[in-house]
């Protein structure tokens, strides 16, 4: 991490800030800068996960007052969650209060964005993610309008920011030097906080950052361009038998793999393929694959192929070559009793990590998924 001094603004930091696929962030159309040091605190007034809406007045008998913009899907964020509540429990007794704001718009994040989560960044997902990470702060949203963020100048999650007693700005940067716990060097949001507690001057005023870009509304037209794109990826259907299956739940790659078991006459079947598609542009960058096998008979081939194609299945598809389903249901899990659909997640080396008879719990699969597969870089 480089360290910086001096005021800086959005496009500055562009060079530093990476987007979850890897790839250099684009500035977005924002005529603002960063909060320079010594400017007061801009006023908010945002809904938190907790049903309460929170002010920056509400915080007023802190002596110190800590404001992270932070997010549910980025593998920075997400590293940096168990840091944050430390730094609460560490330090509540002593004056400092610590608000976490969401500053993303859920509808300008694209599927291949969520690699790392399971979540995205909507109001209501930032409920589940508070409520399974035991936040002990604040978690507002900014999304609507992202207006807080604009005020602040938020580049990336996370993006923290110091003020005083006077509510006049002290820090901003990174809460540290690595994302890796083990490898900081540099506790920099700390070193910030114990200087104004002891009155001191903040050693280092500002820092650079390191985290996903702030998925600023101006992007709404890039996640419709990425729909269109995978709408438009071929669809293929390939017969296979019983050895074929066993060989697919064995599972001897080095993918995590779901297997879904449908058929075209499946109601609850049909309706879930929106969501086995999402899973699968959302983690197939990453070691995980989407397969699925058809119950239907062999010469209903069409048939299968059109829905696929109408819902844009473009992972790998079968369809199960004999007439014989109680031969695919022994051969696919001797606990599935028959009952369409039917899903297993199946690690590298045939550990069943999810199986479900009748539709999938989506967050439950995203869950397992990145909990094999981890959440950070």
């Amino acid at each position: 991490m480089i360290r910086g001094s001096g005021h800086f603004g959005f496009a500055l930091f562009i060079a530093a800030v990476w987007t979850t696929s890897g790839s250099v962030a684009v500035a977005a159309k924002a005529p603002f800068r960063t909060l320079p040091i010594g400017a007061p605190a801009p006023a908010f007034s945002l809904p938190g996960v907790d049903g309460k809406t929170y002010r920056l007045e509400d915080f007023a008998d802190a002596r110190v007052l800590v404001i992270v913009f932070t997010c549910n899907h980025c593998p920075t964020a997400q590293a940096y969650e168990e840091r944050i509540k430390k730094l609460v429990d560490d330090y509540r007794d002593r004056g400092v209060a610590l608000v976490a704001i969401s500053p993303n718009d859920p509808q300008a994040l694209r599927l291949d964005e969520l690699g790392y989560t399971d979540v995205s960044d909507s109001f209501e997902e930032m409920k589940i993610r508070a409520k399974d990470r035991g936040f002990n702060f604040p978690y507002l949203y900014d999304g609507e309008t992202q207006a807080v963020a604009r005020a602040y100048g938020a580049v990336a999650t996370p993006h923290v920011f110091i003020f005083d007693a006077r509510r006049r700005l002290r820090y901003t940067g990174r809460i540290d030097d690595n994302a890796k716990p083990e490898r900081v060097t540099s506790h920099d949001a700390r070193n910030a906080v114990d200087a104004l507690l002891a009155g001191r001057p903040v050693p280092v005023e500002r820092t650079r950052m390191f985290g996903c870009s702030i998925k600023w509304s101006e992007k709404r037209p890039a996640v419709r361009a990425a729909l269109e794109k995978w709408n438009r990826e071929p669809v293929a259907l390939e017969p296979i038998d019983k050895q074929g299956v066993a060989e697919l739940v064995q599972n001897k790659s080095n993918r995590v793999r779901l297997i879904n078991i449908w058929a075209t006459w499946c109601g609850p079947c049909v309706a879930e393929l929106p969501e086995l598609v999402a899973i699968h542009r959302s983690y197939r960058r990453r070691p995980f694959e989407l397969i699925t096998i058809s119950a239907d008979l062999p010469e209903r081939k069409e048939q299968v192929l059109k829905i696929l194609t109408d819902e844009h299945v473009s992972s790998k598809n079968y369809i199960y070559g004999s007439d014989d389903v109680y031969e695919l249901i022994e051969v696919v899990d001797k606990q599935w009793s028959g009952a369409l659909p039917y899903t297993l997640l199946i690690a590298p080396g045939g550990k069943v990590l999810y199986r479900q008879q009748d539709e999938i719990d989506p967050l439950a699969v995203r869950r397992a998924i990145v909990d094999y597969l981890g959440r950070v870089y």
